[in-house]
């Protein structure tokens, strides 16, 4: 790939905190084709960053410190983070170690690499390493914070890994700690028991029939052992609606009353679960509640050998 670039003229914009560079390169296209451009890059080392996490109380430790370039992009400019620090030439596991102790407190003991990436290719030329650890109450060592002299002020957070997963995208988003805690969520964390709520044809197909309506009902409850035996609490909106149905009078499965109750009842127990499995077979209130669930963030598993075991 060297031989598909080279560099023209390189000018030094700034040299404070990190370097400012502006370069002009030749770039070869696939078609053989050289062009020219230019392009400033901002060198501030390579760095590292950690995220400490607890599997037997699933829990993991972060900071929320001031990030002013985050600040001047309409965020409030407090972010969620996980420890993280530059290099400044030192061993990527070795700085981190120190990092982490200085930002949350906790004396890290052995530390699993995971990779090394580029965060922001487009304009900065740092590598990140990434570090995962367990840790203990008792290996907490000092408060944390950061170092005063660097200016740093950092709140030591310890979050379940389900809220802070839950907050990606709202409460935190600093790219290296979504990836972190993706990662946790699925490699270091058992998957927790969930409520599953079973989705499939009903009334679909039927001509409201009341033998192949329970067929379908069938269908449906074919999966609950399974989910059962995996660890998780399956459920069925029909074993909620069609009593609550009953209740308020309807006479016959479409009438009013019946729509009145039956997928409101379903959608409210759909808000109480944490996903969903929609079996085959063609049915609109299925679809409503895969999509309902999908808004709300929920997983969505199309078979019950999709679902982890709790």
């Amino acid at each position: 790939m060297q031989d598909r670039v080279e560099i023209k003229k390189v000018q030094l914009l700034s040299d404070d905190w990190g370097i400012l560079k502006k370069t002009t390169f030749a770039l070869r296209a696939a078609d053989g084709h050289w062009g020219e451009q230019t392009r400033e890059t901002y060198d501030r080392g390579n760095g590292a960053t950690l995220l400490l996490y607890n599997r037997r109380r699933r829990t993991v430790v972060l900071t929320r410190q001031f990030r002013l370039p985050a600040y001047v992009n309409g965020h409030d400019g407090f972010l969620v983070e996980t420890a993280a620090g530059l290099l400044d030439g030192a061993a990527p596991e070795q700085r981190i170690r120190a990092e982490a102790q200085e930002e949350t407190g906790y004396q890290v003991g052995a530390v699993s690499a995971l990779w090394d990436v580029f965060m922001s290719p487009g304009s900065v030329t740092e590598r990140l390493h990434f570090f995962v650890a367990e840790y203990e109450a008792d290996d907490r060592v000092g408060a944390g914070g950061g170092l005063a002299e660097e200016g740093e002020d950092l709140e030591v957070l310890e979050l379940g890994i389900d809220e802070a997963v839950a907050m990606i995208g709202t409460g935190i988003v600093d790219g290296k700690t979504i990836m972190l805690l993706q990662h946790a969520q699925l490699h270091l964390f058992a998957p927790r028991s969930m409520m599953i709520l079973i989705a499939g044809p009903y009334r679909s197909g039927t001509g409201d029939d009341p033998e192949r309506i329970a067929r379908n009902v069938h269908a449906m409850e074919a999966c609950v052992l399974p989910l059962y035996r995996a660890g998780h609490l399956p459920v069925l909106g029909e074993w909620l609606a069609l009593p609550t149905v009953r209740l308020a009078g309807s006479l016959r499965a479409g009438d009013a009353v019946f729509d009145e109750v039956f997928h409101p009842q379903a959608l409210r127990l759909l808000a109480r679960c944490d996903a969903v499995l929609r079996i085959a077979g063609q049915s609109q209130g299925a679809d409503l509640m895969v999509h309902e669930a999908q808004k709300m963030g929920k997983q969505v598993f199309e078979r019950v050998d999709q679902i982890p075991p709790a």
